[in-house]
């Protein structure tokens, strides 16, 4: 997969390489061409100097061919709306933005921008926002036969019942985070945009939920 990144400072960079060695190209962007030296003499993906909200800086960095972008960068309002662009302009669905401002997430989240405040930054938790299976479970039995694991979400989703979703996939949710807040959801609970789903799975049956997940609702007969 090819990731863009806006914002090349010790997060960008951090994220940058951890992508690059688990095998997919990266591109970031910075205004400051200084900062890519971050990145150390190894790293082979692009650099781009620019603004990362601007669409032909994200041409640039290859973004109508990518499959995530992550907005890194030392400004809120800059974030947010490069990773709005990237997905109303370019429709790259798996985007996340870092924040400085925990009080602004709720307004992010709801327009359907998952976001990592800094003060519960971590780059596994920017990982499973943007790779559909970029996360570690959060729990494993001791057999190691069932996990609890945040499970990439297409946003085919969005509008249906948690109880839909359960009955197609087979599996039990067991909280979603909404706009940074756990919730317990219930057979009514309806998908909203921006919802990170956790789920109670079989380990053998990682691969198939998660192509179901991906997939989206099937149609049911005569509806």
């Amino acid at each position: 997969m090819h990731i863009v990144i806006m914002g090349c400072g010790r997060v960008g960079s951090a994220l940058a390489q951890n992508l690059e060695e688990q095998g997919h190209t990266v591109a970031v962007i910075d205004q400051d061409p200084t900062a890519f030296r971050r990145l150390g003499s190894s790293f082979g993906g692009r650099r781009v100097t620019g603004v990362g909200f601007d669409q032909d800086t994200l041409r640039e960095a290859g973004i109508e061919d990518a499959g995530a972008f992550a907005a890194v960068s030392s400004g809120d309002n800059s974030n947010i709306i490069a990773a709005r662009v990237a997905r109303e302009m370019f429709g790259i669905e798996n985007v996340a933005a870092r924040i400085y401002d925990p009080r602004r997430a709720e307004v992010y989240q709801r327009l359907g921008i998952p976001t990592v405040a800094t003060v519960r930054w971590t780059a596994d938790q920017m990982l499973r926002r943007l790779l559909p299976s970029g996360a570690e479970p959060l729990w494993r039995d001791p057999t190691g036969g069932v996990q609890l694991a945040e499970v990439h979400t297409s946003t085919a989703w969005v509008g249906h019942r948690i109880s839909r979703l359960q009955d197609q996939t087979g599996v039990r949710v067991a909280f979603l985070t909404r706009l940074g807040e756990a919730v317990l959801p219930s057979s009514q609970t309806v998908l909203q945009e921006g919802d990170l789903v956790h789920v109670m799975m079989r380990t053998d049956e990682i691969d198939r939920v998660e192509a179901a997940f991906a997939k989206g609702p099937e149609e049911e007969g005569g509806h």
